[in-house]
């Protein structure tokens, strides 16, 4: 791994999200802390997660805040959940070397589908805000 793809150790309370699809696996590595109530993960920004502007790209922001999502219904509903309706708005930048945190939290659910909302940010300011629908899976028996 160069210079350029090292990963600091993660904040406080935070831990390697190992168990991730191979897509996650491949631009992450991602991390997450318990909290009551809501779910907390984070990502420390590489070059490879940026543009040519030199800015944390859109699609990598989108691909974090769905997984963040995703997670707080998972575990909010006990089950997985596949997202039906994703909605992003990109409010500041975040640059690579800055450590980006996502925080969500399940608004609504029912016995099929569930709602999601999140924040992602940088430390100082918001980077972005969504929200989710997300249709809830059955265990294949």
């Amino acid at each position: 791994m160069s210079d350029e793809e090292t990963v600091p150790a993660p904040p406080e309370g935070f831990v390697s999200m190992e168990r991730r699809g191979a897509f996650s696996r491949r631009n992450g590595p991602f991390f997450g802390r318990m909290s009551e109530g809501k779910v907390e993960q984070a990502f420390y920004a590489l070059q490879r997660h940026c543009n040519g502007l030199g800015i944390v790209h859109g699609g990598m922001l989108a691909a974090f805040l769905d997984g963040l999502l995703a997670n707080a219904v998972g575990r909010a509903a006990g089950r997985p959940g596949v997202t039906i309706h994703l909605s992003i708005d990109y409010l500041a930048m975040a640059r690579a070397g800055e450590w980006v945190f996502g925080e969500a939290q399940v608004t609504r659910a029912t016995g099929e589908v569930a709602f999601a909302e999140a924040r992602v940010h940088n430390g100082r300011h918001d980077v972005v805000r969504g929200s989710g629908v997300f249709k809830l899976m059955h265990k294949r028996g």
